[in-house]
């Protein structure tokens, strides 16, 4: 269990602090509510487009990297469907220059036309080599639009269309900064060998005048129950033919959260998991498959994915996947095995909590969803799933007709 203390300034930026005397260094989180799914379904790869953005120089300070180098620091950043994150890291007697550069990008980022050109061409680059033409690249736009059919999780964080990005103007991103990057709508986590009553001091100097914003409220559609099982094909020029199948599962809060992670874990969990001992050393069926889900803040998807060894059909691969998952909808898992997916879960956690990086992010993440301490609860959260839970679980989520199956067919068979 980690200590933290939590504050609001007045302007609604929340502050978490996690003092950590065990190291010399600091890291400033700083997370925003805003991910693709809050985009205009005409406007899309916005909130990854700000990820490029926040780094080409802010109304101050037009270089954000030189004063981290000379501070020692290091940063990155990430978006994805559901908040988008930037962090430092740097030695912790520099820990105001991390307040000072976050601060000011925060409160207004340097736009012009030039920034937005230069950043839009990255995006656009990006968007054509990752996914336009690199093998397999489009196959999560064929996948989303298959599984969501009202959730803005159709459409993927690099966005639903290269022209989005392309036509954006310097007016429509700016509008997308006033409502979404504000103090209201953020969370700043300071973590390390830090003091809580100096981090106070120090979010009042730096972040405390920043205008608030009005608080975003959203209004996401919420996805139908499938009732029917959905199935699309796709020819494209690979090596090799590939099967994904997905299926609906609950929110990150849920106790079927739980469950799936685990239920994963047992399916496609490494070489020792059901999936790759049987379809992959077995049968060889398959030269590599996995089982994981997206772990996305609204109810998101348990994927089974994998390419076929060449000549195998993808009819054969289909049946003998649905044997598997069948298998376990039948029978369940045995004590023995939920024992061992527990404590390699447990391990897992234990490992990641060792940087103070992952922590800091890890609370932003929880005080996004609701208070960051449930950052103590999680490991409570699975050792309290049984194997009936996971029995009963499977047997809601690989519902034939809550599934979405693509094959991804090779046109160079």
């Amino acid at each position: 269990m980690i200590q933290l203390e939590k504050f609001v300034l007045s302007n609604g930026l929340r502050v978490v602090v996690h003092e950590d005397p065990s190291t010399p260094m600091a890291v400033v989180n700083v997370m925003y509510d805003v991910g693709a799914k809050d985009e205009n379904p005409s406007k899309t790869g916005f909130a990854h487009l700000f990820e490029h953005l926040m780094f080409g120089g802010s109304i101050n300070i037009e270089d954000f990297e030189t004063p981290l180098q000379m501070a020692g620091g290091e940063n990155n950043a990430y978006t994805s469907n559901d908040l988008t994150n930037y962090y430092v890291q740097l030695p912790a007697e520099n820990l105001e220059t991390a307040f000072w550069l976050e601060s000011d990008r925060m409160l207004s980022l340097a736009f012009s036309e030039k920034s937005l050109d230069v950043q839009r061409k990255v995006v656009c680059e990006e968007f054509k080599e990752h996914y336009i033409n690199k093998p397999y690249g489009d196959v999560w736009f064929h996948m989303r639009e298959l599984c969501y059919k009202v959730h803005p999780y159709q459409w993927m964080t690099i966005g639903k269309e290269l022209s989005h990005i392309e036509t954006a103007t310097l007016q429509d991103v700016k509008s997308f900064f006033f409502k979404h990057y504000r103090p209201v709508n953020a969370i700043l986590v300071v973590a390390g060998n830090v003091k809580t009553v100096e981090v106070r001091r120090l979010a009042e100097k730096w972040f405390g005048t920043i205008e608030s914003g009005e608080k975003y409220q959203r209004a996401i559609p919420a996805e139908p129950k499938q009732t029917e099982a959905r199935f699309k094909e796709v020819n494209a020029d690979v090596p090799l033919d590939a099967f994904y199948k997905c299926w609906h599962m609950d929110q990150r809060l849920s106790k079927g959260y739980f469950a799936a992670d685990l239920i994963t874990e047992i399916l496609g969990g490494g070489g020792s998991s059901r999936l790759y001992q049987s379809l992959v050393k077995e049968q060889k069926l398959f030269s590599n498959i996995d089982c994981f889900h997206f772990g996305t803040v609204e109810p998101g998807l348990v994927t089974i994915e994998g390419k076929l060894v060449k000549g195998v059909s993808l009819d054969k691969a289909h049946q003998a996947v649905n044997e598997i998952v069948e298998k376990l909808v039948q029978d369940g898992i045995s004590e023995k095995e939920l024992v061992k997916v527990k404590n390699k879960t447990e391990s897992a956690l234990a490992f990641e909590d060792m940087s103070v990086m992952a922590r800091a992010n890890s609370l932003a993440f929880y005080e996004l969803l609701g208070d960051a301490a449930l950052f103590n609860s999680d490991r409570d959260q699975y050792f309290a799933i049984t194997a009936d839970d996971m029995l009963n679980y499977s047997r809601q989520i690989f519902d034939t007709n809550n599934s979405n199956t693509l094959y991804y067919k090779s046109t160079q068979n």
